[in-house]
């Protein structure tokens, strides 16, 4: 019920999750990321505790042990997906053969791209693609790929919701916390697209990352 990427930019030490999904609030579900220790999407029928514990084991284990730890200790893993990008770009993925159809994921170095109820395997190729090709920073990346699996067919079933997260060692507002970009549309008719228009309010606000003059919030 929903698709996802997971990735990594080794040039600025930022890790990221986007999602889409026809589920109220996505992003309340699916990402999670830490600065500096790497990022997962845990979705299907998610196990939340994924995400708390597969953050502490990326501190210490690569991403193919991660997934093997977590899957291994959970009784309905086959009712799962997850996906692990690692603080090294490592990746890796997990698609439990009770996911509804299609579903299916593909990693490679420094991301990856996963979904269930999909409208087919191209939703997964066309992200792929676009992730690889895609210029830019990580958070652009990150949507241009989502877009992508959009475009391609996404979600059968329909959409609802979209969120972007991207963490990096005090990319936060004024440095004070690592998430430097943290967007969600939570029930929307066209959430990628209004996914988009957040990003540009949010480039407009915040410019630069390292620039200290940001507007204040209240």
């Amino acid at each position: 019920m929903t698709f996802s990427v997971v990735g990594w930019d080794e040039d600025t030490r930022e890790w990221g999750v986007a999602v889409a999904s026809k589920f109220l609030a996505v992003g309340s579900v699916v990402p999670w990321a830490r600065a500096g220790t790497g990022a997962l999407a845990t979705q299907a029928h998610a196990n939340l505790t994924y995400g708390p514990a597969g953050l502490e084991l990326l501190a210490q284990h690569p991403a193919e042990e991660v997934v093997s730890i977590l899957t291994a200790g959970d009784e309905d893993r086959e009712h799962r997906q997850l996906a692990v990008v690692d603080r090294f770009g490592g990746s890796a993925a997990f698609t439990g053969s009770e996911c509804h159809p299609w579903a299916g994921a593909v990693s490679g170095p420094g991301f990856s791209c996963q979904g269930n109820i999909l409208a087919g395997p191209d939703v997964v190729d066309a992200m792929v693609s676009v992730f690889q090709d895609e210029e830019g920073d990580l958070v652009s990346r990150l949507l241009a790929t989502l877009h992508a699996g959009e475009h391609a067919g996404g979600d059968r079933r329909g959409r609802q919701s979209a969120s972007v997260v991207v963490v990096r060692e005090g990319g936060g507002y004024l440095g004070g916390s690592d998430v430097a970009v943290d967007l969600r549309v939570d029930d929307h008719p066209d959430p990628v697209n209004e996914l988009l228009r957040l990003l540009a309010v949010h480039r407009l606000l915040f410019p630069d990352p390292t620039n200290r003059r940001f507007a204040p919030i209240d």
